[in-house]
């Protein structure tokens, strides 16, 4: 269920059609944690991917999962650099490439970037998508201490970077002034893949009860927490406001469904909401336009982050319940969008009110997200064509 990937997938599927043609440079399958088998036309047709040599230091030189701390700088896949550097040197003579790009949450990906600009001149692009801080809070503290040198170095370093919403610009603008980063702070959101989409059938919205709520992808205990939603759930059982023959909510590859589950069952509302396991992307989408209404959860802690989940419910075009931050960048883009109900995502009473009317609100006449802003705006052809600018300015 993880999104990450399809950003990337985004830019290489749609930035041939403003001049610039990516050649991708990975590592081998053996470095991930989890493979599975895409589709064939997953990568875009004539799209250049290149592997490098790459270990994951956890599963490959660890004991128990323990493993030497300098395996871990910056990153567990530090291993991935001088395979990485040699390839990249010949890729770009190869191909004569005109600007390098980086993304993020594998710091050797921009580490191998600062190497390559360095040692080529080419400018570089480093795209940090969320900030820094939000990647590495689980990881040992010399790896943190180790992305945050690199995090610095990168800031000095590269001619543009890349930031997913405006918060997290603002977020570095304000803690790095030392580097004046100015002009060279770029927000790209991310964005939906109508791609993706071709494939979806368009299914008309029900009136009726039960309706269908759906969540898509991780729940954590911090930042993303349900109890507050749960325990409304109980609270609206209990007056007869819910219950499984008005609306059923499922919560797909949620993570941590022990401890929910446990939750849900002590609350006694199994009967309403189920924890799905993880399904591949257009599954995911399909499940989107077959719901009802759609789920959001993304407490205050995230306010600088919006989940790129968000932008495939405005394209399902399906009502939106979200529990989010109101002074959030994913508020406001809510907000822009409209049709969406938000509400405080550790507030349980404002959840039990605002779900009651949500839900009646189904059965009505009109879809709130009908009559909608062009959704347009949020694709990833538009977000390549950004992609496309900033490359010819800092080319030129």
């Amino acid at each position: 269920m993880g999104s990450g990937h399809l950003r990337t997938l985004g830019f290489a599927r749609y930035l041939p059609a403003s001049g610039w043609n990516p050649v991708i440079l990975s590592a081998l399958p053996m470095a991930y944690p989890l493979t599975k088998p895409v589709r064939d036309d997953a990568i875009p047709r004539g799209c250049r991917v290149h592997r490098a040599l790459a270990f994951d230091a956890r599963r490959h030189f660890g004991i128990r999962g323990k493993y030497p701390g300098f395996l871990a700088r910056p990153d567990r896949w530090v291993s991935w650099w001088p395979s990485a550097v040699l390839q990249g040197l010949r890729l770009i003579r190869r191909y004569r490439a005109q600007a390098i790009w980086s993304t993020y949450p594998i710091m050797t990906a921009h580490r191998i970037a600062y190497t390559l600009s360095s040692m080529t001149r080419l400018p570089w692009i480093a795209d940090f998508r969320d900030p820094v801080s939000s990647s590495v809070s689980a990881e040992n503290r010399y790896s943190a201490a180790s992305q945050h040198l690199w995090e610095q170095r990168v800031l000095q370093r590269a001619a543009r970077v890349v930031f997913t919403t405006p918060g997290a610009a603002h977020e570095y603008a304000e803690r790095y002034p030392e580097f004046e980063l100015g002009q060279r702070l770029t927000v790209i959101q991310n964005g939906y893949d109508e791609a993706e989409f071709a494939s979806v059938p368009t299914i008309p919205v029900r009136r009726t009860a039960p309706f269908l709520m759906v969540h898509s992808g991780l729940l954590y205990p911090d930042g993303r927490d349900p109890s507050a939603f749960f325990a409304a759930l109980a609270r609206l059982k209990r007056t007869g406001k819910a219950g499984p023959d008005r609306f059923r909510v499922v919560l797909r590859a949620s993570g941590c469904e022990a401890r929910y589950q446990q939750r849900i069952d002590q609350l006694g509302i199994a009967d309403i909401v189920t924890l799905a396991p993880p399904i591949g992307n257009h599954e995911a989408l399909l499940e989107q336009v077959s719901a009802d209404a759609l789920l959001l959860f993304q407490g205050s802690r995230f306010d600088r982050q919006i989940p790129a989940k968000l932008y495939e419910y405005l394209r399902a075009g399906r009502p939106i319940f979200a529990l989010v931050g109101e002074n959030g960048d994913t508020a406001s883009v809510l907000r822009e969008a409209g049709g969406a109900v938000l509400v405080p995502l550790d507030d349980e009473s404002k959840i039990a009110q605002e779900l009651a009317r949500f839900v009646d609100s189904l059965a009505g006449e009109r879809n709130p997200q009908e009559g909608g802003p062009d959704i347009s705006r949020w694709s990833r052809r538009r977000r390549a064509a950004e992609l496309a600018q900033l490359l010819d300015r800092v080319v030129s």
